[in-house]
């Protein structure tokens, strides 16, 4: 555990107790944490992409504090949804499951989310599955009707307490076909019978295949028992399905316990809800086309995760500029400190030992604490992002202004020390937050100008053709010309910047524009919840 674990202490939300709380793990040092993923039948939305970048964070910032994590995150590749999208294409249901399972992967690894220890999938744990559907009947809380098994919810008196809604108040037939067979409306499936043409697995009840819901808790069990520390997902999943999987672990297990419940917020475009029924969703591949994934994890990140967060374009640019502003920070001070990199290697080989300057001692310290503070404040990312990090970047760049003046030769390494310094602090919060990339600074900024190129539809050579002639038109005193190129390129997001003698551009927010920044392809298969917020995950 590290020296911060100590001093400050983590506070995690809690959904069941609606309450932050102090984290404390069931076992020092080690945490369990299962976190709902994907039905896959489609390329996944940016409502997915706020899921599992939140319990990213969660999972690196665990891991900072020193604890060992085992994190499992699971896939849903035998569902409705799939059998329907398999059947429209023609496709075998699970061959169809396992190619958008890896197009996930894909879309994970470009926003930078570290693999979870297991990513197990339901069709490799049928027999997880059926022992605990028998365990639960064999407790008397589930019962067979031809050949479907479904959970009866009146032998679980506490049904309801994660949601806080009471049996009486669920309405039969608001979310799936109301099936007269059932001994209480509400009772949900555990097993379904085969039906012709869809996928099945024999079973004690007859060939058939799991639900929705008993999937999660017998592979959370499996991977890290009853009683584990943090369960995660959307908060579309806190009724039904997490109500659903806490009552069946309980029937299956009485002394089953997860410590912490944790929910993200929902993704919302243009202030209105995001939904699959009013199109307006729209999948990570769609944004990251134009956009840098930096720059949605960024994006992702500036509201805090149990907060809703609304996707513009103005938004994505927003964060699209901050982590410009982030890498050329860092690449100007690489490019700083390179020609003194040799001068310091000999100070420290004659015991010239340079200190860093109490000014960038008391920022480094400050950025430090901030860091620490507020992400143990319920993962508090947006003051990181906003305040703290935009502090010490800024000191970065006077720093770098100072180092250019001339000065003392102790006063010039003790300012090559300190952002020597400041550059490592900053790359400890990057790292942490999930965005230090694996390329160098000046690849990254060269992506993102790529983007920004894409996005505007100009080219290299078309913008530098623009810069050429506005420099005639400056010689030639047409300030008008001079003044409409460099506005022009601003309204496609291209920023022209005047250094000495020489022009150069990078990506720039535009002003604000009224339509999102991608086109949509409507759906064919409708979600779990068709008039519901878009699901974040599973």
């Amino acid at each position: 555990m590290s020296t911060m674990a100590k001093e400050q202490e983590f506070q995690l939300y809690n959904s069941m107790t609606k309450q932050k709380e102090i984290f404390v793990p069931k076992e020092p040092g080690k945490v369990g944490m299962y976190i709902c993923g994907v039905t896959a039948y489609d390329l996944s939305h940016i409502g997915h992409a706020r899921a599992y970048v939140a319990f990213d964070i969660l999972f690196r910032y665990l891991k900072h504090l020193g604890y060992e994590v085992n994190y499992v995150r699971n896939f849903t590749d035998v569902d409705d949804k799939i059998i329907r999208r398999a059947n429209e294409l023609e496709e075998d249901p699970l061959a169809l499951s396992s190619r958008y399972c890896e197009e996930f992967l894909v879309d994970m690894v470009d926003l930078q989310c570290l693999p979870p220890t297991y990513q197990p999938r339901v069709s490799d744990h049928m027999e997880q599955i059926k022992g605990m559907i028998a365990q639960i009947i064999s407790n008397g809380c589930a019962y067979e009707m031809e050949g479907d098994v479904y959970f009866s919810v009146e032998k679980f008196p506490s049904y309801g307490q994660l949601s806080g809604r009471k049996l009486e108040d669920n309405r039969a037939g608001e979310r799936v076909a109301v099936d007269t067979r059932k001994r209480n409306p509400a009772d949900f499936a555990l097993w379904k019978a085969a039906k012709p043409g869809e996928p099945s697995w024999g079973s004690p009840w007859g060939p058939g295949r799991p639900g929705w819901h008993i999937e999660c808790s017998a592979m959370s069990a499996h991977y890290l028992t009853y009683s584990f520390d943090i369960h995660g997902g959307g908060m579309d999943l806190i009724f039904p399905h997490h109500e659903n999987e806490l009552a069946q672990s309980c029937a299956a297990c009485p002394e089953c316990h997860v410590k912490y419940w944790v929910h993200n917020g929902f993704v919302t475009a243009n202030d209105e809800k995001m939904s699959k029924s009013l199109g307006n969703f729209f999948t990570i591949r769609e944004v990251t086309k134009l956009y840098h994934p930096l720059a949605l994890r960024h994006f992702l990140m500036s509201t805090h995760y149990r907060s809703p967060v609304n996707y513009s374009i103005q938004q994505i640019e927003i964060a699209s500029e901050a982590v410009y502003y982030i890498y050329q920070t860092l690449q100007d001070c690489e490019d700083a400190l390179l020609p003194f990199q040799q001068g310091s290697q000999e100070g420290a080989e004659n015991g010239k030992i340079a200190r860093i300057t109490p000014a960038a001692k008391d920022c480094i310290s400050k950025l430090r604490d901030d860091f620490e503070t507020k992400l143990s404040d319920d993962l508090h990312t947006p003051y990181i992002l906003n305040a703290a990090l935009q502090e010490a970047l800024r000191f970065m760049n006077s720093s770098m202004n100072l180092l250019k003046k001339k000065q003392p030769k102790q006063q010039q390494l003790s300012l090559v020390q300190s952002l020597t310094e400041l550059e490592k602090e900053v790359k400890k919060v990057l790292s942490t937050l999930g965005l230090l990339a694996g390329s160098t600074y000046s690849e990254v900024l060269q992506q993102l100008k790529d983007k920004a190129l894409k996005r505007s539809g100009l080219t290299e050579e078309g913008i530098l053709h623009l810069i050429e002639e506005r420099a005639m038109a400056r010689k030639n005193k047409d300030f008008n010309r001079g003044d409409e190129i460099r506005s022009e390129l601003a309204a496609k997001g291209i920023a022209l910047m005047d250094v000495g003698k020489e022009t150069i551009w990078r990506p720039c927010v535009p002003p604000e524009q009224p339509s999102l920044p991608v086109q949509k392809e409507q759906p064919s298969v409708p979600d779990r919840q068709e008039e519901q917020v878009l699901p974040v995950s599973t």
